[in-house]
């Protein structure tokens, strides 16, 4: 029983943490995260809801110009059959292959010009929706070759993953709404197709294309439902699968601005080589102000420069120590004076003049320090 009392078992914490290593993903994730993952072609959108609105606009524009659409198309096929019938008229020996395949061309163009202002507003709508859903960049990133594309293990996750099982779920619902759809306007709209066998041909024709058309404003108006739902998913989902680790947040932190500990290093050793060059100045120095215990200031005048006494060494508690010491090391005169010290302490840097509010207290000090041997004029 003693041997199991003493017994101690040696473990690591960071297995039981959640995902690995790093930790739980509990971090939300920052900038230059999302940025990467843009880069990769991975952005939180909808597709479906692009498909909705694009149908719906594509719909609700046949259905205004539909009337303008129908003329344009009967008038193409006329003039398609009228010069048909003019080739085969004016050829006795056949139908010319050249004109015939003319006139088809003509027919097609006619058709894909009638068509095109639709197809233009379906493209400018989806691509105006992409940049709404998500910012505008263009990146190749998607379209290089990797290796886990190709991978046989990698395509059979892909396939039997959790986004496969939505994006069939979806696929299963819209399947739904359009059978539902259909089977209700078909249903509204029976007696009116009951009425078909007894209505000229043109005006069947352009019933069913009122039933159609109908039929599809009405699915994509539940597609649009639907689109706006998969957003919603889409962008919890992109947040969620981005979401860091601390440990995540550390390293990129420390990668983008620089390891904390390297910079307080650098920090600190560009402070010494400041302190020393400024203790090195400090004999030049004609006079140091002090709090007594707390600030000591050195200045230095040179009246042939016509400036103001510059302060060339300044430091506060140890510091201030140090300044006093060496100033009784070259025999540099101290001088307390509590809230010059002060003042100067806080509002003059190193290597600066003193402020014209100081000049007169300054000038009394060094009127009464500078030796005679040692005497300046002051031009303050």
């Amino acid at each position: 029983m003693m041997e199991l009392e003493n017994l101690v078992l040696a473990y690591n914490l960071q297995f039981f943490a959640k995902d690995g290593p790093g930790g739980e993903k509990t971090e939300p994730a920052t900038s230059k995260k999302l940025d990467d993952v843009r880069k990769e072609g991975q952005v939180a959108k909808s597709k479906e809801l692009i498909s909705a609105v694009s149908l719906l606009a594509l719909f609700v524009l046949i259905k205004v110009y539909i009337g303008i659409v129908g003329e344009k198309l009967l008038k193409v096929f006329q003039d398609f059959y009228n010069t048909f019938d003019k080739i085969i008229s004016s050829s006795a020996t056949g139908l010319p292959m050249n004109l015939s395949l003319e006139a088809v061309k003509q027919m097609l163009i006619s058709i894909v010009l009638i068509a095109a202002p639709f197809l233009i507003v379906a493209v400018i709508i989806a691509f105006l929706l992409n940049v709404l859903q998500q910012k505008w960049m263009v990146t190749a990133k998607p379209l290089q070759p990797k290796a886990s594309k190709i991978s046989p293990l990698s395509g059979f996750k892909r396939i039997f993953s959790v986004k496969q099982l939505v994006e069939l779920l979806k696929a299963i619902a819209m399947m739904a709404v359009i059978g539902i759809v259909a089977y209700q306007t078909i249903k509204d709209k029976l007696p009116l197709i009951l009425t078909f066998y007894n209505i000229p041909l043109y005006t069947a024709i352009a019933a069913v294309g009122n039933i159609l058309v109908d039929m599809g404003i009405r699915v994509s108006a539940v597609f649009l439902i639907i689109g706006f739902a998969d957003l919603i998913f889409q962008r919890h989902k992109f947040k969620t699968d981005n979401m860091m680790t601390k440990q995540e947040v550390k390293d990129e932190f420390k990668n983008s601005e620089g390891d904390p500990q390297v910079k307080g290093q650098v920090k600190r050793r560009m402070m010494e080589i400041s302190r020393r060059r400024m203790m090195e100045a400090l004999p030049e120095a004609d006079v140091v102000i002090t709090n007594p215990t707390h600030f000591a200031v050195a200045l230095k005048y040179e009246p042939n420069s016509g400036k103001a006494p510059v302060v060339i060494a300044k430091g506060a508690d140890y510091l201030a120590f140090q300044i006093k010491d060496k100033a009784k090391e070259y025999h540099i005169e101290i001088v307390e004076n509590k809230p010059l010290a002060r003042i100067l302490y806080h509002n003059v840097d190193i290597g600066m003049e003193i402020p014209p509010e100081l000049y007169q207290v300054v000038a009394e000090i060094l009127a009464r320090v500078l030796q005679p041997g040692k005497q300046k004029t002051m031009l303050l």
